[in-house]
Protein backbone atom coordinates (compact mmCIF):
# COMPACT_ATOMS: atom_id res chain seq x y z
CA UNK A 1 0.00 0.00 0.00
CA UNK A 2 1.08 3.17 -0.79
CA UNK A 3 1.56 5.92 2.39
CA UNK A 4 -0.66 8.99 1.34
CA UNK A 5 0.76 12.53 2.82
CA UNK A 6 -0.78 12.81 5.61
CA UNK A 7 1.45 9.72 6.57
CA UNK A 8 4.16 11.04 5.71
CA UNK A 9 6.65 14.11 6.10
CA UNK A 10 9.24 15.61 4.22
CA UNK A 11 12.94 15.51 6.30
CA UNK A 12 16.81 16.27 5.52
CA UNK A 13 18.61 12.94 6.17
CA UNK A 14 22.11 12.18 5.71
CA UNK A 15 23.09 9.48 3.94
CA UNK A 16 26.65 9.62 3.60
CA UNK A 17 29.76 12.35 3.58
CA UNK A 18 27.74 15.04 1.94
CA UNK A 19 25.06 13.32 0.42
CA UNK A 20 21.99 15.13 2.12
CA UNK A 21 18.22 14.09 0.72
CA UNK A 22 14.96 16.19 1.01
CA UNK A 23 12.69 12.82 1.15
CA UNK A 24 9.09 11.71 2.21
CA UNK A 25 9.70 9.47 5.46
CA UNK A 26 6.82 8.15 8.04
CA UNK A 27 5.00 10.84 10.54
CA UNK A 28 5.60 10.29 13.59
CA UNK A 29 2.75 8.52 15.42
CA UNK A 30 0.66 9.91 18.55
CA UNK A 31 2.89 10.81 21.50
CA UNK A 32 2.83 8.67 24.98
CA UNK A 33 3.16 9.71 28.36
CA UNK A 34 5.51 12.77 28.89
CA UNK A 35 6.57 13.33 25.04
CA UNK A 36 5.05 15.87 22.64
CA UNK A 37 4.31 16.28 18.57
CA UNK A 38 5.77 18.86 17.50
CA UNK A 39 5.39 20.93 13.83
CA UNK A 40 9.26 22.21 13.37
CA UNK A 41 8.83 25.53 12.45
CA UNK A 42 12.91 26.95 12.27
CA UNK A 43 15.80 25.39 12.34
CA UNK A 44 19.90 26.57 12.76
CA UNK A 45 22.48 24.91 10.69
CA UNK A 46 25.36 24.61 13.61
CA UNK A 47 28.65 23.79 12.80
CA UNK A 48 28.61 20.61 14.17
CA UNK A 49 26.06 19.69 11.98
CA UNK A 50 28.66 20.90 9.11
CA UNK A 51 31.38 18.31 10.75
CA UNK A 52 28.27 15.56 10.57
CA UNK A 53 27.80 16.53 7.07
CA UNK A 54 31.62 16.65 5.99
CA UNK A 55 32.74 12.92 7.08
CA UNK A 56 28.83 10.83 8.32
CA UNK A 57 30.20 11.22 11.96
CA UNK A 58 31.23 13.94 14.67
CA UNK A 59 33.89 12.60 17.24
CA UNK A 60 33.39 9.02 17.13
CA UNK A 61 30.13 8.73 16.76
CA UNK A 62 29.54 7.69 12.97
CA UNK A 63 26.33 7.89 11.21
CA UNK A 64 25.64 3.74 10.07
CA UNK A 65 21.91 4.41 8.32
CA UNK A 66 20.05 7.72 6.76
CA UNK A 67 19.87 10.17 9.69
CA UNK A 68 17.94 13.38 10.25
CA UNK A 69 19.87 16.27 11.16
CA UNK A 70 19.13 19.47 13.06
CA UNK A 71 19.32 20.33 16.68
CA UNK A 72 18.58 24.02 16.93
CA UNK A 73 14.93 24.25 16.46
CA UNK A 74 11.84 25.88 17.65
CA UNK A 75 7.51 24.37 16.83
CA UNK A 76 4.56 24.70 17.44
CA UNK A 77 2.81 21.45 19.96
CA UNK A 78 0.65 19.64 17.75
CA UNK A 79 -0.10 16.78 20.76
CA UNK A 80 0.10 15.58 24.03
CA UNK A 81 0.96 12.59 25.67
CA UNK A 82 -0.30 11.92 29.68
CA UNK A 83 1.38 13.63 32.06
CA UNK A 84 3.30 15.98 29.72
CA UNK A 85 5.36 18.57 31.57
CA UNK A 86 7.15 21.45 30.00
CA UNK A 87 10.44 22.23 30.83
CA UNK A 88 9.42 24.95 33.41
CA UNK A 89 7.57 21.94 34.91
CA UNK A 90 4.37 22.89 33.51
CA UNK A 91 1.48 21.37 31.70
CA UNK A 92 2.71 21.56 28.31
CA UNK A 93 -0.24 22.57 26.04
CA UNK A 94 -1.67 22.06 22.85
CA UNK A 95 -0.63 25.00 20.20
CA UNK A 96 2.15 26.85 21.96
CA UNK A 97 5.14 28.00 20.42
CA UNK A 98 7.91 26.56 22.16
CA UNK A 99 12.12 26.11 22.20
CA UNK A 100 13.62 22.96 22.08
CA UNK A 101 16.37 21.68 23.94
CA UNK A 102 17.83 19.16 21.91
CA UNK A 103 19.00 16.68 24.71
CA UNK A 104 17.69 13.84 26.42
CA UNK A 105 19.06 13.34 29.51
CA UNK A 106 17.69 10.36 31.16
CA UNK A 107 17.32 11.85 34.75
CA UNK A 108 18.51 9.19 36.61
CA UNK A 109 21.94 8.57 36.19
CA UNK A 110 24.63 9.29 38.58
CA UNK A 111 25.22 12.69 36.29
CA UNK A 112 21.64 13.56 36.07
CA UNK A 113 20.96 13.38 40.39
CA UNK A 114 24.30 15.75 40.24
CA UNK A 115 22.88 18.25 38.86
CA UNK A 116 25.23 17.66 35.34
CA UNK A 117 22.41 16.55 33.03
CA UNK A 118 24.73 17.70 30.13
CA UNK A 119 26.99 14.43 31.27
CA UNK A 120 24.07 11.96 31.13
CA UNK A 121 25.53 8.58 31.06
CA UNK A 122 22.32 7.73 28.79
CA UNK A 123 22.16 11.02 27.09
CA UNK A 124 19.82 11.24 23.65
CA UNK A 125 20.68 13.67 21.36
CA UNK A 126 18.73 15.31 18.44
CA UNK A 127 20.72 15.00 14.92
CA UNK A 128 23.15 12.86 16.77
CA UNK A 129 23.19 8.98 15.41
CA UNK A 130 21.22 7.48 15.88
CA UNK A 131 18.59 9.92 17.44
CA UNK A 132 16.91 11.78 14.41
CA UNK A 133 17.17 15.77 14.40
CA UNK A 134 14.85 18.35 13.51
CA UNK A 135 15.36 18.89 9.97
CA UNK A 136 11.55 17.48 9.18
CA UNK A 137 7.99 18.77 9.18
CA UNK A 138 7.18 16.76 12.93
CA UNK A 139 8.77 15.45 15.39
CA UNK A 140 8.23 13.79 18.78
CA UNK A 141 10.15 15.05 21.29
CA UNK A 142 9.72 14.73 25.15
CA UNK A 143 7.88 17.50 26.71
CA UNK A 144 10.72 18.60 29.27
CA UNK A 145 12.43 19.76 26.65
CA UNK A 146 10.18 21.84 25.64
CA UNK A 147 10.54 25.32 26.96
CA UNK A 148 7.15 28.03 25.78
CA UNK A 149 8.19 31.40 24.06
CA UNK A 150 7.05 34.90 24.72
CA UNK A 151 4.16 35.81 21.73
CA UNK A 152 6.86 38.43 20.15
CA UNK A 153 9.62 36.00 19.30
CA UNK A 154 10.13 34.84 16.46
CA UNK A 155 10.61 31.26 15.44
CA UNK A 156 14.43 32.02 14.37
CA UNK A 157 15.07 33.58 17.51
CA UNK A 158 13.51 30.61 19.32
CA UNK A 159 15.58 28.28 17.22
CA UNK A 160 18.92 30.35 18.13
CA UNK A 161 18.35 29.72 22.01
CA UNK A 162 20.61 26.75 21.61
CA UNK A 163 23.39 28.02 20.12
CA UNK A 164 22.91 31.20 23.12
CA UNK A 165 22.65 28.41 25.97
CA UNK A 166 25.92 26.77 24.31
CA UNK A 167 27.64 30.44 24.98
CA UNK A 168 25.88 30.63 28.41
CA UNK A 169 26.87 27.30 29.78
CA UNK A 170 30.77 28.32 28.25
CA UNK A 171 30.86 31.97 30.28
CA UNK A 172 29.74 29.95 33.32
CA UNK A 173 32.59 27.30 32.86
CA UNK A 174 35.29 30.29 32.30
CA UNK A 175 34.05 32.29 35.70
CA UNK A 176 34.23 35.43 34.36
CA UNK A 177 34.85 38.63 36.27
CA UNK A 178 34.17 42.06 35.87
CA UNK A 179 36.85 43.44 33.99
CA UNK A 180 38.42 40.31 33.10
CA UNK A 181 40.24 40.01 29.57
CA UNK A 182 39.08 37.53 26.98
CA UNK A 183 40.38 35.79 24.06
CA UNK A 184 37.55 34.13 21.84
CA UNK A 185 39.02 32.35 18.83
CA UNK A 186 36.27 32.08 16.28
CA UNK A 187 33.71 34.39 15.68
CA UNK A 188 31.06 32.33 13.73
CA UNK A 189 27.88 31.91 15.97
CA UNK A 190 28.81 30.33 18.82
CA UNK A 191 32.00 32.60 19.13
CA UNK A 192 29.61 35.86 18.36
CA UNK A 193 27.60 34.80 21.35
CA UNK A 194 30.03 33.97 23.58
CA UNK A 195 31.37 37.29 23.36
CA UNK A 196 27.70 38.99 23.71
CA UNK A 197 27.91 37.27 26.69
CA UNK A 198 31.34 37.97 27.87
CA UNK A 199 30.50 41.68 28.12
CA UNK A 200 27.21 40.86 29.59
CA UNK A 201 29.06 39.59 32.26
CA UNK A 202 31.43 42.85 32.82
CA UNK A 203 34.83 41.30 30.53
CA UNK A 204 37.04 43.64 28.93
CA UNK A 205 38.28 44.32 26.59
CA UNK A 206 37.46 41.06 24.43
CA UNK A 207 39.33 40.45 21.45
CA UNK A 208 38.12 37.92 18.88
CA UNK A 209 40.72 36.36 16.50
CA UNK A 210 38.67 35.08 12.86
CA UNK A 211 39.93 34.90 9.02
CA UNK A 212 36.68 36.36 7.57
CA UNK A 213 36.20 39.87 7.20
CA UNK A 214 32.16 39.78 7.24
CA UNK A 215 32.33 38.39 10.80
CA UNK A 216 34.73 40.30 12.54
CA UNK A 217 32.53 43.10 11.05
CA UNK A 218 30.19 41.87 13.67
CA UNK A 219 32.72 41.41 16.43
CA UNK A 220 33.02 44.86 16.53
CA UNK A 221 29.73 45.68 16.23
CA UNK A 222 28.96 43.82 19.47
CA UNK A 223 32.33 45.53 21.25
CA UNK A 224 34.47 43.24 20.11
CA UNK A 225 38.20 44.14 19.13
CA UNK A 226 38.51 41.96 16.02
CA UNK A 227 41.38 40.51 15.36
CA UNK A 228 41.77 39.27 11.19
CA UNK A 229 44.81 35.83 11.69
CA UNK A 230 45.14 36.36 7.36
CA UNK A 231 46.58 40.08 8.01
CA UNK A 232 48.42 40.02 11.45
CA UNK A 233 50.11 37.97 14.12
CA UNK A 234 47.29 37.00 16.57
CA UNK A 235 49.50 35.59 19.16
CA UNK A 236 51.91 38.68 18.62
CA UNK A 237 48.96 41.58 18.69
CA UNK A 238 47.33 40.22 22.20
CA UNK A 239 50.79 39.90 23.67
CA UNK A 240 51.10 43.67 22.43
CA UNK A 241 48.02 44.82 23.84
CA UNK A 242 48.44 42.92 27.15
CA UNK A 243 52.19 43.85 27.65
CA UNK A 244 53.24 40.51 27.07
CA UNK A 245 50.57 39.42 30.38
CA UNK A 246 48.34 37.80 27.70
CA UNK A 247 44.46 37.76 28.55
CA UNK A 248 42.71 36.07 32.15
CA UNK A 249 40.15 33.90 30.46
CA UNK A 250 41.14 32.38 26.28
CA UNK A 251 38.06 30.58 24.94
CA UNK A 252 38.54 28.56 21.60
CA UNK A 253 35.02 28.41 19.67
CA UNK A 254 36.21 27.76 16.64
CA UNK A 255 37.30 24.22 14.69
CA UNK A 256 40.03 23.46 17.51
CA UNK A 257 43.26 22.81 15.77
CA UNK A 258 45.39 25.02 15.59
CA UNK A 259 43.13 27.57 17.73
CA UNK A 260 43.73 25.51 20.70
CA UNK A 261 47.35 25.72 20.87
CA UNK A 262 46.80 29.56 19.75
CA UNK A 263 44.40 30.19 22.98
CA UNK A 264 46.62 28.55 25.09
CA UNK A 265 49.26 30.97 24.26
CA UNK A 266 46.78 34.21 24.69
CA UNK A 267 46.43 33.10 28.42
CA UNK A 268 48.17 34.50 31.02
CA UNK A 269 49.75 32.89 33.58
CA UNK A 270 47.39 30.97 35.93
CA UNK A 271 44.55 31.71 33.25
CA UNK A 272 41.45 29.95 32.05
CA UNK A 273 41.58 28.36 28.78
CA UNK A 274 37.38 26.75 28.25
CA UNK A 275 37.30 24.91 25.08
CA UNK A 276 34.08 25.16 22.99
CA UNK A 277 34.86 23.96 19.75
CA UNK A 278 34.66 20.21 18.06
CA UNK A 279 37.39 18.98 16.11
CA UNK A 280 37.37 17.12 12.93
CA UNK A 281 39.98 14.81 13.15
CA UNK A 282 39.21 14.30 16.69
CA UNK A 283 42.21 15.11 18.75
CA UNK A 284 43.20 17.53 21.22
CA UNK A 285 46.03 18.93 20.18
CA UNK A 286 48.31 20.96 22.93
CA UNK A 287 52.10 21.54 23.74
CA UNK A 288 52.02 20.65 27.00
CA UNK A 289 54.92 22.47 28.05
CA UNK A 290 52.66 25.86 27.48
CA UNK A 291 49.73 24.34 29.43
CA UNK A 292 52.31 23.27 32.43
CA UNK A 293 54.43 26.10 32.64
CA UNK A 294 51.59 28.63 33.26
CA UNK A 295 49.41 26.59 35.27
CA UNK A 296 46.21 26.72 33.08
CA UNK A 297 42.82 25.51 34.32
CA UNK A 298 41.29 23.77 31.21
CA UNK A 299 37.71 23.33 31.08
CA UNK A 300 35.98 21.87 27.82
CA UNK A 301 32.52 22.56 27.38
CA UNK A 302 30.06 19.41 27.08
CA UNK A 303 26.60 21.37 25.70
CA UNK A 304 24.66 23.32 28.36
CA UNK A 305 22.60 22.70 31.65
CA UNK A 306 19.22 24.24 31.47
CA UNK A 307 19.61 27.55 30.28
CA UNK A 308 16.82 27.91 28.18
CA UNK A 309 14.87 30.00 31.01
CA UNK A 310 18.19 32.59 31.15
CA UNK A 311 18.15 32.74 27.59
CA UNK A 312 14.46 33.54 26.94
CA UNK A 313 14.63 36.36 29.70
CA UNK A 314 18.00 38.13 28.32
CA UNK A 315 16.20 38.05 24.74
CA UNK A 316 13.12 39.49 26.50
CA UNK A 317 15.06 42.04 28.19
CA UNK A 318 17.05 43.41 24.81
CA UNK A 319 20.23 41.93 25.92
CA UNK A 320 21.12 39.83 23.46
CA UNK A 321 20.57 40.28 19.44
CA UNK A 322 19.54 36.60 18.59
CA UNK A 323 18.83 37.35 14.97
CA UNK A 324 21.51 40.03 14.10
CA UNK A 325 23.88 37.13 12.86
CA UNK A 326 21.63 35.38 10.72
CA UNK A 327 22.72 35.52 6.88
CA UNK A 328 20.66 33.62 4.93
CA UNK A 329 17.05 31.61 5.04
CA UNK A 330 16.33 28.57 2.75
CA UNK A 331 13.19 26.07 2.88
CA UNK A 332 13.47 22.46 3.70
CA UNK A 333 13.65 21.76 0.16
CA UNK A 334 16.87 23.34 -0.01
CA UNK A 335 18.57 22.61 2.87
CA UNK A 336 21.16 20.41 0.38
CA UNK A 337 22.05 24.09 -0.76
CA UNK A 338 22.10 25.63 2.45
CA UNK A 339 25.09 23.24 3.72
CA UNK A 340 27.03 23.17 0.58
CA UNK A 341 26.76 26.86 1.19
CA UNK A 342 27.77 26.93 4.64
CA UNK A 343 30.43 24.28 4.54
CA UNK A 344 32.36 26.54 1.79
CA UNK A 345 32.14 30.24 4.00
CA UNK A 346 30.32 31.11 0.68
CA UNK A 347 28.08 34.35 0.33
CA UNK A 348 29.49 35.84 3.50
CA UNK A 349 27.69 33.10 5.62
CA UNK A 350 27.35 33.37 9.17
CA UNK A 351 24.24 31.39 10.00
CA UNK A 352 21.42 29.91 8.16
CA UNK A 353 18.17 29.16 9.33
CA UNK A 354 16.00 27.06 7.58
CA UNK A 355 12.49 28.06 7.54
CA UNK A 356 10.49 24.84 7.76
CA UNK A 357 7.41 25.75 6.90
CA UNK A 358 8.38 27.51 4.11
Amino acid sequence: MTETSSQTMLAARLHGPRDLRVERVPRPESPGPGMALLRITAVGVCGSDIHTYQDARIGDTVVETPLILGHEFAGVVEAVGPESLDGNFQPLQVGTRVAVDPAQPCGRCEMCEQGHPNLCHRLHFCGTYPDAGSLSEYMLMPARSCFPIPDAMDDASAALLEPLGIAIHAIDLAKLRVADSVAILGAGPIGLYILQMARLAGAQPIYVVDQFPWRLELAARYGGIPINFQETDPLATIRQATGGRGVDVAIEAAWADHSIQWAAEMARLGGRLVLVGIPGPDKLEMKHSTARRKGLTIRLSRRMKHVYPRGIKLWASGAVDLTGIVSHHFPLAQTPAAYALNERYADNVVKIIIDVGR
